[in-house]
């Protein structure tokens, strides 16, 4: 069996903001009804917090739920924990209409830090990153570029980009672009 490996492993850009590939990262897709008893158990079971509202990101004791859309949540936790979070999942999900699967191979994710972060992604994304409108505990799913991402502030000072991992390379690159020192637009 072979050892699993990021998508870009140790890429590093140092610009306007500094760009780097996350490493491994636990992801799993929960689809149903987010309302219901069996999905807000899932939650608690894989991140030890609660479901998130509407564009909400909520952090447990254990790992963090993503709003995707009315009917999707993306739970992520350590890479190593993933197969044991999903049998909680699935075991709190019981005979519900729901859905769980592990995505954690299927996406890459960036972190985007520092002054101008919120400039690089404004010029990548159709999105509000205003601070007024753009603060932790808020997930986007918009596109960056023509790359479809999830944006969301694990804190005040950067950003994390999840995309797919089939174009992580021309993710990174585009975030490498929009943080070339000389660039800045000046709007945040």
């Amino acid at each position: 069996m072979s050892e699993p490996i990021s998508a870009l492993p140790g890429a590093r850009h140092d610009g306007l903001a500094r760009i780097e590939e996350a490493g491994l990262q636990g992801m799993i897709t929960l689809r149903g009804d987010l309302a219901t008893k069996p999905v807000k158990a899932a939650v608690a079971a894989a991140t030890g917090g609660k479901t998130p509202g509407l564009r909400g990101v909520a952090a447990g004791k254990t790992g963090t739920a993503l709003w995707m859309s009315p009917d999707e949540l993306l739970l992520l936790c350590p890479y190593d924990e993933v197969a044991q979070r999903l049998e909680k999942v699935t075991a709190a999900l019981g005979d519900a209409h729901a859905l769980a699967v592990d995505v954690s191979d299927a996406r890459a994710m960036f972190s985007v830090s520092g002054p101008a972060a919120r400039e690089v992604l404004a010029k990548l994304c159709p999105v509000d990153l205003s601070p007024q409108a753009f603060a932790p505990g808020v997930v986007r799913r918009s596109r960056m570029a023509q790359v479809p991402a999830a944006i969301w502030m694990p804190d005040a000072q950067g950003f994390r980009v999840i995309c797919f991992r089939s174009v992580a390379r021309y993710a990174f690159d585009l975030l490498g672009a929009a943080a070339q020192p000389g660039s800045a637009v000046g709007v945040y």
